[in-house]
């Protein structure tokens, strides 16, 4: 269990700021993230990674020359949000492009999409890369569908190998793009891992059994079997990877491979070591040649008791990527010359980085003019955002349960932290004397950041779309709300992808914002439309215990859940509830 912590919701901040005082010969802290101390040279390539955080080294410990140029770094298992990641990127891009690259999990998925497009948006070229090497998440006819695990280290590697060779971005995603399609991840584990605060782990592992095909995220594995010996271990995980080649590569004699033997916590170095002595004789009794194996702790699960074997397999031109020196504080190969310093920044803006707040990164101190009705409108939307983190803080742990079955179990916590920083922003904003509109938008990037995630992602859509339509001019009537709804609905079916019957919030979603819609069409008033709607929301999330889940974490794991509902469909049919009941109180 993590056992050394304060406040457990700002484990991540504080981890980074150590991090940074503790290796500033390599990076330098921007709001969201790190990059790299010595400048990008101009011109080049800017490699982006980033995820949340939990799995030190990825990711802001392979950030230096020969690796990442910047690292988004999010919260506890939460990707960075869309403005975290744009900020890294911001810092890093030096007129080269950026790319940004992550692990395939959907909150990630949306946070860099977001990203890229507000990149292009400052006309800032970008292209976007997902790992996805984890064959125990989808089979070979979905690859695309693959969670991204420790093979995220050799892809981000030849990928920023080629941009320190100068290529241009579109060579660089090439690159990248080569490298993913010939790495192969696959693990097991022999115990869950605890989060910061939590009095157990978010899986656990019968007695002498281990879990088989587990993820990164403390998603249980997609089957169990007896505990192993080492060789028995290393033979699993070696046949595993050997039954499925690169479809360019014939067989596995006569190639060459990049290893990886990495240890998700707390499987420590020698036990490693006993593992790779029988992985190195295997691959070799088949015919494949080690190119510069790497054995120890490089993608975690913070104490989660597993290990991971990853192959990628090489050409000529990602061997030399993947043997080209690089320096970072937890990567380290060959020999780079000095380092160019970066003249053109003074010596105090690291500081002044970390003393960008979340406030003055949205403009906080100043907001638009407001008539006296939105103002008055603003009040009842704070009450309804209090509500919202009340019911959420309520119900944290249950929601964490729900999301345990098939999922991470991180849901209850990721809508805590989401939930508290919106209203806190809210507050702030309304304090200013802002309308309901800017209220609403603040409260979205505020839950954004904060919660990360694809739910931070969802949250932050839903906000921003009420606050539009409900702007800082007229007196919001159930019209005009119902409006808002109904576009959140639209919004977040186009950023995720998921509709009706992918038991997603969306099954919870789409019928709320039809019956609010209906019932307001109908001319009752907004109290009374919304009540109507929120049964109707109970229902449908109730229903979803009957659905197998066709996105997401849980994806792989779609059986475990049923007879279960699904926690982001949970979570919204409680909000719409408790919203409901700070609008009887101020109607």
């Amino acid at each position: 269990m993590t056992r050394l912590f304060n406040d457990p919701a700002a484990f991540a901040d504080e981890a980074l700021e150590g991090f940074t005082a503790a290796h500033r010969r390599w990076v330098r802290p921007v709001t969201g993230g790190v990059v790299r101390a010595t400048a990008t040279p101009a011109g080049q390539v800017a490699v982006v990674i980033g995820g949340g955080s939990g799995h030190y080294p990825a990711f802001s410990g392979l950030v230096g020359r020969g690796l990442a140029h910047g690292a988004a770094v999010g919260n506890v298992f939460a990707s960075p949000s869309a403005r975290q990641i744009h900020s890294v990127a911001t810092a890093a891009h030096a007129g080269g492009g950026v790319l940004l690259m992550y692990g395939n999990y959907a909150g990630d998925v949306l946070h860099f999409g977001q990203a890229a497009e507000r990149l292009a948006a400052d006309g800032v070229e970008t292209r976007t890369f997902a790992v996805a090497d984890d064959i125990s998440s989808a089979g070979p006819q979905e690859s695309a569908k693959r969670r991204g695990i420790a093979g995220d280290l050799p892809v981000f590697k030849a990928a920023a190998a080629a941009a320190e060779q100068g290529l241009p971005l579109e060579e660089v995603l090439r690159v990248a793009e080569r490298a993913g399609a010939r790495t192969r991840s696959f693990g097991i584990a022999f115990s869950g891992c605890t989060l910061p605060g939590a009095d157990h782990p978010l899986f656990t592992v019968p007695e002498a059994r281990m879990a088989v095909g587990l993820g990164i995220h403390g998603e249980p594995g997609i089957g169990e079997e007896a505990l192993p010996t080492a060789d028995e271990a290393a033979r699993l995980l070696v046949d595993t990877l050997l039954e499925e080649l690169p479809e360019d590569v014939a067989g596995p004699a006569g190639q060459r491979v990049a290893v990886i033997l990495n240890g998700l916590g707390s499987v420590k170095y020698e036990e490693l070591f006993v593992v790779y002595r029988k992985v190195a004789a295997l691959l070799g009794d088949a015919g494949v040649e080690i190119v510069d194996p790497e054995v120890g702790e490089l993608v975690t699960s913070f104490d989660m008791a597993g290990i991971s074997l990853t192959l990628t397999w090489l050409d000529d031109r990602l061997e030399e990527l993947w043997r080209a020196p690089a320096d970072t504080p937890a990567y380290r190969k060959g020999a780079l010359d000095a380092a160019e310093p970066d003249l053109d920044r003074a010596p105090v803006a690291a500081a002044q980085d970390t003393a960008v707040s979340d406030a003055a990164a949205c403009g906080a101190t100043a907001v638009p003019a407001a008539s006296d009705a939105s103002r008055r409108a603003a009040a009842t939307v704070l009450a309804a955002l209090d509500a919202v983190a009340r019911v959420v803080d309520a119900h944290a742990d249950e929601l964490g349960r729900i999301d345990a079955v098939a999922g991470d179990g991180d849901h209850g916590i990721g809508m805590r932290r989401g939930s508290t920083a919106a209203h806190r922003a809210a507050a702030d904003a309304h304090g200013l004397g802002a309308g309901a509109g800017t209220v609403l938008t603040r409260a979205a990037d505020a839950w954004a950041d904060k919660a990360g995630g694809t739910s931070g992602a969802l949250w932050g859509t839903i906000l921003r779309s009420l606050g539009t339509a409900l702007g800082d001019r007229d007196a919001p009537d159930g019209a005009r709300v119902a409006e808002g709804v109904t576009e959140a609905s639209a919004a977040v079916r186009r950023l995720g992808g998921a509709e009706v019957g992918d038991e997603t919030m969306v099954d919870v979603l789409v019928p709320f914002a039809d019956a609010l819609a209906a019932a307001a069409a109908e001319g009752l008033p907004l109290a009374e439309a919304w009540d109507r709607a929120a049964t109707t929301a109970t229902a449908a999330a109730a229903g979803t215990a009957d659905l197998l889940p066709r996105r997401g974490r849980a994806r792989p794991h779609a059986e475990k859940s049923l007879g279960t509902p699904d926690a982001g469909a949970h979570s919204l049919a409680l909000i719409t509830r408790a919203v409901h009941g700070a609008l009887l109180d101020h109607h």
